[in-house]
């Protein structure tokens, strides 16, 4: 009881220091540890407001009674003191402050006119300043070679230091990557650096495949190119129907005109601009979100999860999850308000802000978000209307999201308790094995087994198989289709041996319960398998994706009994997505890897008795692999290093049918 009083004594004994301005406050331990930072529009009357310790939540006592020293700094005014609230909260991380943790940064489009390499390959600009670099064409002469008259267009991450038009923020690379490629197509804008761009005297493999104009080697005028520029920035910056029209103009003229190559190449820039309206994952229509962002909160057990939507040019951006860290006490309002202010510290903030929530602060934060972004920021809450519908879709979506993070924080073994319920298996499940194949039209065949306990995924125990039909097809692989055949290989190598093993008394890795990637078909294929070689004791499950492979409607088939579904927020369902994902990951990765070492198999790595050595002087001496397989049997005894003997076996083996 000794604490609580020398924190209140501690706060006490400052108060009278204290000014009647507003401005920001730190609370810090006996270790000098930040506890808590807040903010007040009146520094005495809120400090001293800690000192009626009856009135105050658990938390906040807790954090009293831990006080040993108080901190102050004075700002002009309260939304000044709320800025600085936001940026101490990040740089100090206090425990009893809700806490946004976020080290991630939002990647933009960008347009400028200076493109170097480091910018290209990880979005942050050069250590030197943009405005010291001069350029020094090669050929003053050939048309479009200064690369700083051609305005170039680049994915970018990272402080907006670099000179250029930023477009976005976007909520993942791969938002941002699908509408760079789009543009790409649409408007046939240079994306090289400056020193490829000078250095080039034909186009390069973009211009083929009609992603860039050529600037590069005069194939466009600069005045066509900066009305390219232009359309760009007109649908970046949301007039993307105007933009249309006048490429649908441009296509009308020049059919009218027989440019049929024209017509054609602004035929497929408006496909690439609807392709960039239409992949969308929410409905836009009739919201009038020329810049937003909708931030909606959800929160169960005392755990928030906080969703935020990124609206720009009329089009949906994506969406990102946070987690915040705060006490089970702290309310969804004031989740919201800490938020905001934190998750704006270091981002320029969008027009409109639409919550989930009233905030009690909301004024202080607009003003203190229109000082930072230099314009007038409004926080609303709709209440009607579609914005309001909106704004409960991200409510649904922080939602799920949240049940998804506390079912996926299930344990193992309550998990698998759970699983032997489900499918009545008697004995606790020690080991599930998880089986998929990958391959492209039937070649490049693999299975692969990965294997999953209470401990999680037990990656030694993983195995892969190399599909070999018994038709022999001229790249080995199975006939196109044929998925049950692979899964009856599949198994019959892998409980063939096994039962080998268990007779010799040595295995212990017999799985209690099997999973199928497939439906009714798999799990007979699987079952038969099985009777045949008189395994009786292990359950074998079919998993079926849902319709158009939605995750969440997934059906379970067992032998003799109807398919069933699990609900959608169920853990178990989590976590037999979670295998059944990382079966098909491992599939896929060991498939693209047999395909990739094929593209450098050499034919004469087939060939008994040619060593390294051998091989290097046929290739030295022929020039190619192909050159040593049609090689005449007199050619192949002048190679150095190659016996007459060696020299027939090499012969015959390539002209075995000749």
């Amino acid at each position: 009881m000794n604490q609580p009083s020398s924190g209140i004594e501690v706060i006490k004994k400052t108060i009278p220091t204290l000014p009647t301005s507003a401005g920001v406050y730190r609370m810090c331990n006996t270790s000098g540890d930040v506890l808590y930072v807040g903010k007040a529009r009146n520094l005495k009357r809120r400090v001293n407001s800690y000192t009626q310790l009856k009135r105050l939540p658990l938390r906040l006592q807790r954090m009293v009674a831990q006080t040993d020293s108080l901190e102050i700094v004075t700002t002009h005014t309260e939304a000044e003191a709320l800025l600085l609230e936001s940026n101490l909260i990040k740089r100090f991380t206090p425990y009893f402050n809700v806490l946004l943790r976020d080290d991630k940064s939002f990647p933009y489009i960008l347009l400028t006119n200076h493109l170097n390499r480091k910018l290209l390959l990880t979005g942050d600009s050069e250590k030197t300043s943009v405005s010291k670099h001069t350029y020094s064409p090669k050929d003053t002469t050939k048309k479009g070679a200064n690369p700083e008259e051609w305005i170039g267009i680049t994915k970018y991450r990272g402080t907006r230091s670099h000179r250029g038009e930023y477009f976005g923020p976007f909520a993942s690379p791969g938002a941002v990557n699908r509408t760079l490629n789009a543009l790409e197509r649409a408007f046939l804008l240079r994306s090289c650096s400056d020193s490829v761009f000078s250095g080039r005297t034909r186009p390069c493999l973009k211009y083929q495949l009609k992603r860039c104009s050529a600037p590069c080697v005069g194939l466009i005028s600069l005045e066509d190119y900066k009305n390219l520029i232009q359309q760009a920035r007109e649908f970046l910056g949301g007039q993307s129907r105007s933009v249309q029209e006048k490429i649908a103009k441009e296509m009308h003229r020049a059919s009218q005109n027989l440019e049929y190559e024209a017509a054609g190449q602004a035929r497929d820039r408006i496909r690439a601009l609807t392709q960039i309206q239409a992949h969308q994952d929410i409905n836009v229509e009739n919201l009038n979100l020329p810049e937003a962002d909708i931030i909606a909160g959800h929160q169960i057990n005392g755990q928030t999860c906080v969703q935020v939507f990124f609206f720009r040019a009329g089009r949906n951006y994506g969406n990102r999850a946070y987690f915040p860290r705060h006490d089970k006490s702290v309310p969804l309002s004031e989740v919201l308000t800490a938020f905001i202010g934190q998750f704006y510290a270091d981002k320029t903030p969008p027009r409109l802000i639409l919550s989930s929530q009233q905030l009690p602060e909301n004024a202080v934060l607009c003003a203190a978000l229109s000082v930072k972004a230099n314009h007038k920021i409004q926080i609303v809450h709709p209440k009607r209307g579609a914005r309001k519908k909106i704004v409960q879709h991200a409510v649904d979506n922080a939602r799920d999201a949240m049940e998804r993070r506390l079912a996926e924080k299930t344990t193992n073994e309550e998990l698998l308790k759970k699983a032997a319920d489900l499918f009545k298996i008697k004995t606790p499940i020690k080991r599930i094995e998880v089986y998929d194949n990958s391959h492209v039209s039937g070649q490049y065949a693999v299975g692969a087994m990965i294997v999953a306990g209470p401990n999680g995924f037990i990656k030694g125990a993983y195995r892969k198989f190399n599909m070999k039909d018994s038709r022999k097809n001229k790249i080995d692989g199975y006939t196109a289709g044929n998925d049950l055949g692979m899964m009856n290989e599949m198994l019959t190598r892998r409980f063939s041996r096994a039962l080998k093993e268990k007779d010799k008394n040595n295995y212990t890795d017999w799985p209690n319960l099997i999973l199928i990637d497939g439906g009714l078909t798999q799990l007979n294929t699987a079952n038969n398998v099985l009777k045949s070689l008189g395994i009786k004791d292990i359950v074998v499950v079919g998993i079926a994706k849902g319709p158009e492979r939605n995750a969440g409607r997934e059906k379970f088939y067992l032998a003799e009994k109807a398919a069933f579904q699990l609900p959608q927020n169920d853990g178990l369902l989590y976590y037999f997505q979670r295998l059944r994902d990382e079966a098909h990951r491992f599939a896929i990765s060991t498939h693209r890897a047999k395909r990739s070492k094929s593209i450098y198999k050499n034919p004469l790595d087939e060939v008994s008795g040619i060593g390294a050595k051998r091989k290097k002087a046929l290739l030295l001496h022929f020039g190619s692999a192909r050159a040593v397989t049609r090689a005449g049997l007199a050619d192949l005894e002048g190679v150095s290093g190659i016996s007459k003997s060696m020299a027939k076996q090499i012969y015959y083996y390539f002209n075995a049918n000749s």
